[in-house]
C-alpha cells in the first residue's frame, strides 16, 4: 500500500503540485480514495455479472416460448385440416343427397310408368287389329270405336311425354344393347346385316334412361 501511495504521489506531484501537497499532509485520504475506487470496480463487475445472468435467463425463456409456439401452430394446423376435411365431407354428403332427391323426383314414377306401358301396348294392338277397310260410314259403331281408341292412344302418349317417357321405335337403326333387345335374326332382302328390321314391341325411355328395351328382329346375312 505504501508503494502505491508513493507512485500516486509522484504522478500527481508532476501534474498537480497543489494536490500533491495536500496528499502529503493527508495520506489517509489517499487510502480512502483507492479503497473507493476498488469498491467501484467490484460493484461494476457485480452489475455486469448480474446483467449477463439476466440476459441468459430471457434466452432460456424465449426458447421455451418458441417451442410452445411451434406446438400451438402445429395443433392449429391439424385443427384447420380436420375442419377442411369435415367441410368437404359435408359438401359431398349434401351433393349426394341432392342427387338422390333429384333422381327420386325423376324416376320415382318408374314402376307406375311400367304398369301404364302395358295399357299403351293394349291400345296399340287394339287399333292395329281393326281392319282399315271396315272403317267407313256404313259401320258407324266400329268407326267411332276406332277413333276413340286412336284418340286415347294419342292422349296417353302426350301424358307420357309430359313426364319424360318417350317411345323407342328403332326400325332401320343399328343395334344398341342399352336400348334394344334382339329376339331373332332372319335374312331379309334389302336390309343390311345387323340392322333392326322388325320391331315386335315398342321400347320406352324415362328421362334418358331406358325403361324398357325395344324388342326386335334383326336382319342377318343371306
Amino acid at each position: 500500500m505504501a508503494a502505491v501511495a508513493q507512485c500516486v504521489r509522484g504522478a500527481l506531484r508532476s501534474r498537480y503540485p497543489l494536490l500533491s501537497l495536500s496528499l502529503r499532509t493527508s495520506p489517509r485520504l489517499l487510502c480512502v480514495a483507492t479503497q473507493q475506487k476498488n469498491n467501484g470496480q467490484n460493484l461494476e463487475e457485480d452489475q455486469s455479472q448480474s446483467q449477463n445472468e439476466q440476459k441468459a435467463e430471457p434466452s432460456s425463456a424465449e426458447k421455451m416460448l418458441a417451442e410452445e409456439k411451434a406446438k400451438l401452430e402445429e395443433q392449429l394446423k391439424e385443427v384447420n385440416d380436420k375442419y377442411k376435411r369435415a367441410l368437404a365431407d359435408a359438401e359431398n354428403v349434401r351433393q349426394r343427397s341432392q342427387k338422390l332427391v333429384e333422381e327420386a323426383k325423376l324416376y320415382g314414377i318408374q314402376s307406375f310408368c311400367k304398369d301404364l306401358l302395358e295399357v299403351a301396348d293394349i291400345l296399340e294392338k287394339a287399333t292395329e287389329s281393326v281392319p282399315k277397310e271396315e272403317i267407313k260410314d256404313e259401320n258407324p259403331h266400329l268407326k267411332s270405336l276406332y277413333e276413340g281408341l286412336v284418340m286415347t292412344e294419342v292422349q296417353i302418349q302426350k301424358v307420357f311425354k309430359k313426364h319424360g317417357l318417350l317411345r323407342l321405335n328403332p326400325v332401320g337403326a343399328k343395334f344398341d344393347p342399352y336400348e334394344h333387345e334382339a329376339l331373332f335374326h332372319a335374312p331379309m332382302e334389302g336390309k343390311e346385316p345387323g340392322t333392326i328390321a322388325l320391331v315386335s314391341k315398342i321400347g320406352y325411355k324415362l328421362h334418358g334412361r331406358t325403361l324398357r328395351p325395344a324388342l326386335f328382329t334383326s336382319a342377318a346375312s343371306t
